[in-house]
């Protein structure tokens, strides 16, 4: 019984002050580049928008920590992390869903908000089909709006065909990487029927660097029917963790866990992700080391003469100017994976941004299959 106290004591440690006090997009500035994490052996992983950096070493320590609480359920514990997350965005604890990483939260919006007897579902295309998928399982009409010429969500056409269902907005979006500017977001959920439930995926928020870009979570407080997903997937390095939450009004949220699976995230993930919070270098390392790696490998791609979508997120899409699928296949035989094909856009190649070597790697693989 004194093991488990102290531990819970130990736990609680983990916030600290620095969750507390954290900025959602802290400051940059420059720090030592933390150790490599290795993949699987000999294969260069560019496929899925991971951080190759993993989580802080505060976040691993925290894990160790933890370990002999293995034995007992999170309950407690999901606590900690949803009143860090509260004060972080601003909002009430009551307004924080965890989540299995965002894409249990996504799922809990499909489950909850479309079928036939709830409402159908509105997505961009192309973008993240995790939810389109969730949405076909429970029977719901899909209906896929082409994104504009400049790759941002076409919101007017979204309004017009979601028919007080539901609406799935990925910004930065993915695969494209591109954002919807701040200004037609906020108009477009401002006018948007309150019948007709929004949700936004802001998986990418942290890379996003553009001044037309903000996130919409300080809307939600007089918007009931927006969502906002975020991740600890990516910047924060917890892919394999599995960590998310959103934010929404009480009611709603309250509505999404009546669907949702008891004590989905596991107590590691909990202790990783409030160390993670609580390191101030984790964002800005993340974001200063991703943004390196990406802008040499746009530089040597354009060299090329290969041009991609302007890129707001960690991966980049290439218009590699013919069907995109042979590359693929090329660059597997060379240990290269990079994304899927994306059927709306057949002739561009989803690229994710790892450690600068693991791009030069690629640049060579990409020299040879396009030769």
């Amino acid at each position: 019984m004194n093991t488990i106290s102290i531990s819970r004591r130990r736990f609680t440690q983990l916030l600290g002050v620095g969750a507390a006090a954290a900025v959602v997009r802290p400051a940059f500035h420059f720090a030592t580049e933390p150790a490599v994490r290795s993949t699987t052996t000999g294969v260069v992983r560019l496929s899925a928008n991971e951080n190759p950096y993993g989580p802080s070493p505060e976040a691993l320590k925290a894990i160790d920590d933890v370990f002999n609480l293995a034995c007992r359920y999170p309950d407690e514990h999901n606590d900690l992390l949803i009143d860090a997350l509260a004060r972080l965005n601003g909002v009430n604890r009551d307004q924080i869903l965890l989540g299995d990483g965002s894409s249990e939260i996504l799922q809990l919006c499909a489950d909850t908000f479309t079928g036939p007897t709830r409402g159908n579902l509105v997505a961009a295309d192309p973008t993240f089909e995790a939810i389109l998928n969730n949405a076909e399982i429970n029977g719901a009409e899909i209906t896929k709006v082409p994104l504009t010429p400049g790759f941002s969500h076409d919101l007017d056409k979204m309004a017009a065909a979601a028919k007080q269902g539901f609406i799935y907005i990925c910004n930065p979006n993915n695969p494209t990487a591109s954002i919807t500017p701040k200004n037609e977001v906020r108009e477009f959920i401002a006018k948007v029927p309150g019948q007709t439930m929004i949700l936004v995926d802001e998986a990418y928020f942290h890379y996003a660097d553009s001044p037309d870009y903000e996130s919409v979570i300080p809307l939600v407080k007089d918007h009931p029917n927006l969502i906002v997903a975020r991740t600890f997937s990516k910047i924060y390095g917890m892919a394999g963790l599995r960590c998310g939450y959103c934010v929404a009004q009480k009611e709603t949220i309250e509505r999404m866990r009546a669907h949702q699976m008891w004590d989905s995230v596991n107590i590691m993930a909990l202790a990783a992700a409030i160390a993670n919070l609580n390191d101030s270098n984790q964002v800005p390392n993340g974001r200063r080391l991703i943004g390196e790696a990406k802008a040499f490998t746009i530089s040597e791609l354009d060299k090329l003469g290969y041009k991609s979508i302007p890129s707001q997120a960690n991966f980049i899409m290439i218009d590699v100017k013919r069907p995109v699928v042979p590359l693929i296949q090329s660059l597997k035989q060379r240990n290269v994976h990079v994304g899927r094909l994306f059927p709306a856009l057949p002739n561009h190649m989803r690229l994710t941004i790892g450690k600068k070597s693991e791009m030069k790697t690629f640049l060579s693989a990409f020299r040879q299959v396009v030769a």
